[in-house]
């Protein structure tokens, strides 16, 4: 396979050498190799400027990140027999940390194939497809996921704002065997259903499983309210650990309809109730009326999904930190998460530590979470590293 060569200014090797595994526009020497011979999604030799080789790359001639690497040897370019490489290193991973077959099984860079996540429920597999570079062989994605793990179906879950960046078209697909439209998994002794053709993402998000494990120690006996709740993923854990009531709340009645089914399904259903509404709507009125919890959970989507973004979404926050604080009892628990690779833990500690003295509360950090092991981080791509959540102690001293 003869590739085009992509050429690095001088010096613009180092952060490769590293362990990095992208290159920005303004580090390639484009008299060498301009970045408009390039088609979107090609694979390409990139070297030093000294012509050493450093590996294979999926190019986006418009983009700042302009190649990711797939491969550092120029022998092994991104193909089926690649690709089977790295599911197998993957897969290896995830069946070291979890029992059952319930798990982000592929999770892009931090996987070494950017571009590209793989959620595995049991027999059938959610595909997601970023970059072009990944689906010019979606092809071989499926034909490697059905010989390595023989799945009943894999479904290409194509829905999603990322694509546009590199000016690829949203589907959803069935690409091999069949999928329904909700499929079972398991996660810390508690069964859902997940709706993985229409839902959120690849219906289900495996990311805070841990954290929501150490949430189980806390609930025994306790009046619990999950906020942003999807199908629950919090709140049916907790009302399984033994929560005496759950509330879980969500603007999306479609939400709120699986949170009940999801209940029932664990035989918690006379224990949990579900509350259409926009969070924070719902948050003011329960306030209004008085109510308080012994435990509050906040699980919003992404508020800072860009640097321009970052003033208005901690500032949002703020807001629903100090909502959720006034709606703990004179001693409560509060768990603040927040998926905004921008937002910072120590700035997520800090919007805690700050609400609580604006409520004069005292606060007390009781544990820290971040993403479980099936999203392992690059170390050296912090954007790999996204996820936080803070168990905090909210008390009147």
């Amino acid at each position: 396979m003869s590739l085009p060569v992509l050429v690095l200014k001088p010096q613009a090797d180092r952060r490769l050498k590293l362990g990095h595994l992208w290159i920005y526009s303004n580090e390639v020497e484009v008299e060498k190799s301009p970045l408009k011979s390039f088609e979107m999604g090609q694979q390409a030799l990139v070297t030093a400027h000294n012509g050493k080789p450093l590996g294979i790359a999926l190019i986006n001639p418009t983009g700042l990140i302009c190649g990711r690497l797939v491969s550092r040897d120029e022998k092994y370019p991104l193909n089926k027999s690649l690709l089977v490489h790295r599911i197998k290193q993957a897969l290896s991973l995830r069946e070291l940390a979890f029992d059952e077959p319930f798990y982000r099984l592929i999770y892009g860079d931090a996987d070494l194939l950017p571009g590209l996540v793989v959620d595995r429920f049991g027999d059938y597999l959610v595909v997601q497809i970023a970059g072009a570079g990944m689906e010019a062989v979606k092809e071989d994605i499926v034909a490697a996921l059905v010989q390595v793990l023989e799945p009943s179906g894999v479904l290409l879950s194509n829905e999603h704002s990322a694509r546009e960046l590199e000016n690829l078209p949203e589907y959803t697909h069935v690409a091999y065997g069949e999928v329904p439209e909700k499929v079972e998994l398991i996660e810390n002794n508690t069964r859902f259903l997940a709706p993985v053709q229409g839902g959120q993402k690849t219906g289900w998000f495996y990311d805070h499983r841990v954290n929501r494990a150490q949430l189980q120690q806390y609930v025994q006996g306790k009046r619990v309210l999950d906020v942003f709740s999807y199908i629950g993923g919090w709140g049916i854990q907790a009302a399984v650990a033994g929560a005496s009531e759950v509330y879980c709340v969500d603007a999306s009645e479609a939400a709120t309809d699986a949170v009940l089914e999801n209940a029932q399904l664990n035989g918690v259903e006379d224990r949990v109730a579900a509350i259409q509404g926009k969070a924070i709507d719902v948050l003011k009125e329960l306030i209004a009326n008085d109510e308080r919890f012994d435990v509050v959970v906040l699980d919003p989507p992404a508020f800072i999904k860009k640097r321009k973004d970052q003033k208005a979404g901690e500032a949002a926050y703020r807001h629903i930190n100090e909502l959720g604080m006034r709606l703990l009892g004179r001693d409560g628990l509060l768990v603040s998460a927040s998926c905004s690779m921008h937002l910072g833990k120590d700035t997520l500690l800090e919007i805690v530590r700050a609400a609580g003295r604006h409520l004069d509360r005292h606060v007390q950090i009781i544990g820290q979470g971040g993403q479980g092991p099936d999203h392992p981080v690059h170390p050296a791509i912090p954007e790999t590293d996204y996820l936080k959540a803070v168990f905090a102690r909210v008390y009147l001293a």
